[in-house]
């Protein structure tokens, strides 16, 4: 394994850079590879991982979950409403009992947690934290995007995505994604909306040196023009459940469909980090056609999950 990463924090992809990315994608294909086979990686064997989720999750648990048990770990599930933090006590202290226990912490935070609260628990903790997703960034998704678009691409060069959905935590993530790897990203969003400033300025700048773009526009048809790739988002992600019905009117002329598609490359393909919602932000052809990678991209979870445990910990 890689030395350079051991012990490190995964909390966000603009602390990577394209090399290092790279290394973990390329980690990443040879466990799936692995995987395929049958072969045995049980690279943590006698090592455990805490895992705390704030907020409801599928994906991302399961696939942590099931990697962790993959690579010989064992996994501990804390509930948050178990937990002593949900009568006050302070993350330091959690953090530093935690790492007394385990040997790293997977954490996805409450809505409204923000970056912050992971950030608090990695100075507080020696052995690895890992950002299982905040209101801001979800690395280990950016993470599967990218191996699912190198596996169905081949490359990022020259490649354009455009992105239609919520500008939240997946947007921010993507954004930083095309800007390192080198790759135009499209953010298609109705007026009003916005990705975090923060992130779209990171994304920017890393794009203008990496000679490509990452453009925020309201202009549909500008962000799927020759698009490579198709990626939808929900208009309403957790936490947003006041301004449903108003995002629903406004992202509804955003919506992937069969009729839009035309407008991108003939041979795109179409992707969505889950849960979706099929007649909203894309229609069932759409997420059930030829062009669907969303059930490799979701498998991709699993194994760039592993490539980071076993990158991190070893």
């Amino acid at each position: 394994m890689i030395q350079k990463f051991r012990g490190k924090d995964f909390l966000d992809l603009v602390d990577f850079t394209r090399e290092e990315i790279n290394d973990i994608l390329n980690v990443s294909y040879d466990l799936k590879m692995k995987w395929a086979r049958h072969e045995p990686h049980e690279y943590l064997r006698g090592r455990a991982v805490a895992v705390v989720f704030e907020k409801e999750s599928t994906r991302t648990r399961t696939s942590f979950q099931a990697a962790i048990a993959h690579l010989g770990a064992q996994s501990f599930y804390m509930r948050p409403d178990e937990m002593q933090m949900a009568r006050g006590e302070p993350i330091k202290d959690t953090a530093r009992a935690i790492d007394r226990y385990c040997d790293a912490l997977v954490i996805r935070t409450r809505f409204g947690g923000g970056q912050e609260r992971i950030e608090e628990f990695a100075r507080y903790m020696n052995n690895p934290v890992i950002n299982a997703c905040t209101d801001f960034s979800h690395p280990c998704q950016g993470l599967a995007d990218l191996l699912t678009i190198r596996e169905k691409k081949g490359d990022f060069k020259g490649l354009k995505m455009a992105y239609a959905g919520d500008p939240w935590n997946v947007c921010n993530s993507l954004m930083v994604a095309g800007g390192i790897m080198g790759f135009d990203v499209y953010v298609a969003i109705p007026e009003g909306y916005s990705p975090n400033p923060k992130y779209q300025q990171f994304a920017e700048e890393a794009a203008r040196r990496s000679g490509t773009r990452v453009v925020v526009t309201h202009d549909f048809k500008e962000a799927l023009k020759n698009a490579d790739v198709l990626y939808a988002n929900t208009w309403h992600s957790q936490g947003f459940d006041k301004e449903k019905e108003k995002r629903l009117k406004d992202f509804t002329p955003y919506q992937i469909n069969e009729k839009v598609a035309q407008i991108a490359k003939p041979d795109f393909i179409f992707m969505h980090c889950l849960p979706g919602y099929r007649g909203e932000e894309m229609t069932d052809e759409i997420i059930e056609g030829p062009h669907s990678a969303v059930w490799d991209q979701a498998e991709n979870r699993m194994h760039t999950e592993k490539a980071i445990l076993s990158l991190f910990l070893n």
